[in-house]
């Protein structure tokens, strides 16, 4: 890592350009193609993919997604009246001529009987696009928008909803990436006082974050992407980008103000802590390429996208930040923070204030604060216990939103399970199983929880046939999934008998609930592969046992909490309307992998650079205390710092109008403020207090097997750094150790009593 910084510091401005060059051609390349992105939750071999498979084996054509216009007719009119009919003949005429659009079916017509509802308020026409939902153009879906709201008048309520639909309702544009940026900004500078060091992690961020942003959108058209993947990716690259940043700049400035030179400040943050952020960094990578193993080609590209994101921003740390650097110099230190090494020279940075205080306060008191951290972290995670997994839709968008408007327009007038009817597909044999596929309607029509079906219909070669079936209830309702458990296991095998038919429940509820039962049931498997990962990693940089098992369960105790958190949000509701982030509903199937991934990543990276400190300081004096106690002393403020700015950054992205988007940003923010500031600042330094030196045991027999890795080398350190705090400490008095200052953590083997200091 110190030749890598030597040669970065060294050949700054060729750095600087590889990285402005590979931004701009990545971005361009990214311009040219266009995106590619696909929301497929389909997964191999569930019966909802099946069913999905065979309609379009045997319905070839009718892939296009289909959307709908509905109206309201109030002041106790209805949509019969002469006047509305001849305004909404004549607008959906105009939407059939539209480009882009194959057909329409009006509720005024022989085809759409059945789209007027019973007391004649509300109707709604289907518009059919020549084209898959990811695949139209969002200009030709604002088109439509136009010409259905230009009919709108006092007495009628014209409102859209479906997926091409919401492709024209605002998402936010960039405004949440630059609150986010903007309030780190604010952070940095107030952290470091100087203008020049508190741009340099943004700006590292910015152009990392920014390739990987171009990058994603090459990689949707090699393999399946989500629509979400580059905000998701942003978000966490930012987040990352701005801390791991922060963390090399600190350690720069700490060694400019011990008098280093700016090439040697730069080599030594990037031979210490830069091995920390490789390490952190990796391990976010680890996590989120445990989503490989569920085997599923939607999180597939969800991983490697995140993955990309974390990997560009650790390369940039390591080597566009020194280059930054070194262009900077002194003025990385405030003009306060350089006046005073003109006048004074170098001093040691000794550990005061709160954080000094705080250090002592758990060292005095760790079986209480552990007990008070343990029932917070408790009290959080207890909505975890009702987390239930399904289709969250469009009526769960905000209240102003044209498709939440449709939506509740047809959920009142023709019931909610319209919004999302299930779909039966069947191979047909012969003239047996057509008398069985025509008596099938009355028996859906009896079985409890359907509210309508619709007569079959067959291909044009007769062999393949479906119908389509109205639940009572909304999509994302629990009634609706034990409905497709009821037509699956008990309706259609005793409609199946003695035919060759075999009936396969299709649509939106059937879906998720296939996608959900799937990771569900290779969750274990991937939480167990990615906490066991992480333990390896984290056994051989520390080499104990102790310090990867409480990593563990402080991980889980994250994820949990946050999960509790983003429970109570989104699917209890508490202040999700006020935020803006529409009404309550389920948690999204793939969510739970995703986060536990993302979580899992971004907590490891805290208990790297929090116990390495220790780890370092227990090397040179083998004192349990000390080392807790000068750790947390010595990290504690950067990780706040980076905390604050990394919750600013994902809590900014609930400003992005995407439900799935601003769940994460609560989890991650939440999981974050968790993690820093009661897990590792309160409950980590108490367990490892009251465990003393068994926090550092490892069997010999294993210790000589493992092999040898170091994340912060104490080597690495300047020289004269322990004769300089010795020398800072034997000149501080007593009162000022009472003060909370912790001088005695930086006194090394000269004074070995000043621990037992009273406070």
């Amino acid at each position: 890592m110190a030749a890598l910084a030597r040669w970065c510091v060294r050949h700054r401005l060729v750095v600087v350009l590889l990285w402005l060059l590979a931004l701009g051609g990545v971005s361009a390349a990214a311009a040219v193609t266009g995106s590619a992105y696909s929301n497929d939750y389909e997964v191999p071999g569930t019966e909802s993919g099946s069913a999905t498979q065979l309609l379009q084996d045997g319905f070839p054509g009718s892939g296009g997604d289909s959307d709908t216009v509905v109206w309201h007719s109030g002041s106790g009119g209805t949509v019969r009246a002469a006047d509305v009919e001849q305004t909404m003949t004549r607008t959906l005429d105009k939407i059939a001529a539209l480009p882009g659009v194959a057909a329409v079916v009006s509720p005024y017509e022989g085809r759409g009987g059945d789209q007027i509802s019973d007391d004649g308020r509300t109707a709604y026409a289907t518009v059919t696009f020549d084209d898959s939902a990811e695949d139209i153009d969002q200009g030709e879906a604002q088109a439509v928008v136009a010409v259905a709201k230009a009919a709108e008048t006092d007495g009628l309520q014209v409102e859209l909803g479906g997926s091409a639909i919401a492709l024209t309702e605002s998402s936010g544009g960039h405004i949440a990436e630059v609150v986010g940026v903007v309030v780190a900004a604010v952070v940095l500078f107030l952290a470091f006082g100087s203008l020049a060091a508190s741009l340099l992690p943004i700006a590292t961020a910015l152009v990392s974050v920014g390739t990987a942003y171009a990058g994603i959108v090459l990689l949707g058209h090699a393999m399946t992407v989500a629509d979400f993947a580059p905000m998701l990716g942003m978000l966490i690259g930012l987040g990352v980008g701005i801390d791991y940043a922060l963390f090399i700049v600190t350690r720069h400035r700490r060694g400019l103000k011990r008098g280093l030179p700016v090439e040697e400040a730069a080599r030594n943050a990037v031979a210490t802590t830069g091995r920390a952020v490789v390490f952190a960094g990796a391990t976010v990578c680890i996590a989120l390429l445990g989503m490989l193993i569920l085997r599923l080609g939607f999180l597939n590209g969800v991983a490697i996208a995140a993955s990309l994101t974390v990997v560009l921003t650790v390369a940039a740390s390591v080597t566009l930040l020194p280059a930054l650097l070194s262009f900077i110099g002194m003025r990385a230190l405030s003009r306060r923070e350089r006046r005073r090494l003109d006048e004074h020279g170098p001093e040691p940075e000794i550990p005061t204030g709160f954080a000094a205080r705080w250090s002592a306060f758990v060292e005095r008191h760790p079986k209480l604060l552990g007990a008070l951290a343990l029932a917070v972290m408790a009290l959080l995670a207890l909505p975890t216990f009702s987390l239930h997994l399904g289709t969250s839709d469009q009526g769960n968008n905000p209240e102003s939103a044209t498709t939440r408007q449709a939506y509740d327009l047809l959920g009142d007038g023709f019931g909610p399970g319209l919004n999302g009817p299930l779909t039966l597909v069947t191979h047909v044999g012969g003239a047996q199983d057509r008398l069985a596929l025509d008596n099938l309607g009355g028996t859906l029509r009896a079985t409890e929880g359907v509210r309508s079906a619709s007569p079959v219909t067959y291909n044009s070669g007769g062999d393949t046939a479906y119908l389509s079936v109205v639940p009572e209830s909304s999509p994302q309702s629990e009634k609706t999934s034990e409905l497709v458990d009821r037509l699956r296991t008990e309706v259609l095998p005793r409609a199946e008998t003695d035919t060759t038919l075999d009936l396969q429940v299709g649509g939106m509820t059937a879906g998720y609930d296939d996608f959900a039962d799937v990771i569900i049931g290779k969750l274990p498997l991937f939480v167990g592969v990615v906490i066991g990962l992480g333990c390896v990693l984290l056994l051989l940089a520390f080499r104990s046992i102790g310090i990867p098992l409480k990593a563990a369960v402080m991980n889980v105790a994250a994820v949990a909490a946050a999960f509790g958190v983003v429970v109570a949000i989104f699917q209890w509701g508490w202040g999700s309307e006020l935020l803006g982030l529409g009404r309550a509903g389920p948690i999204e199937p793939f969510l739970p992998v995703i986060m536990v991934s993302v979580l899992f990543g971004l907590s490891m990276d805290y208990q790297v650079f929090l116990v390495s400190r220790m780890y370092e300081e227990w090397l040179e004096t083998g004192d349990n205390r000390r080392a807790v106690r000068v750790g947390l002393a010595e990290t504690s403020r950067v990780i706040n710092s980076a905390a604050v700015i990394m919750i600013s950054v994902f809590l900014a992205f609930v400003l992005s109008g995407d439900r799935v988007i601003a769940m994460f940003g609560i989890a991650l923010a939440a999981a974050v403020a968790l993690d820093a500031f009661i897990l590792r600042t309160l409950l980590v330094p108490a367990l490892m207090h009251l465990l003393g030196g068994a926090n550092w045991w490892l069997p010999r027999w294993l210790d000589r097997r493992l092999p040898r890795i170091s994340i912060e080398p104490p080597d690495c350190r300047p020289a004269h750094e322990a004769s300089e705090a010795s020398d800072a400490a034997s000149r501080a008095t007593i009162p000022e150790a009472r003060d909370g200052a912790l001088l005695e953590a930086l006194v090394k083997e000269q004074q070995p009593d000043v621990r037992d200091i009273p406070g």
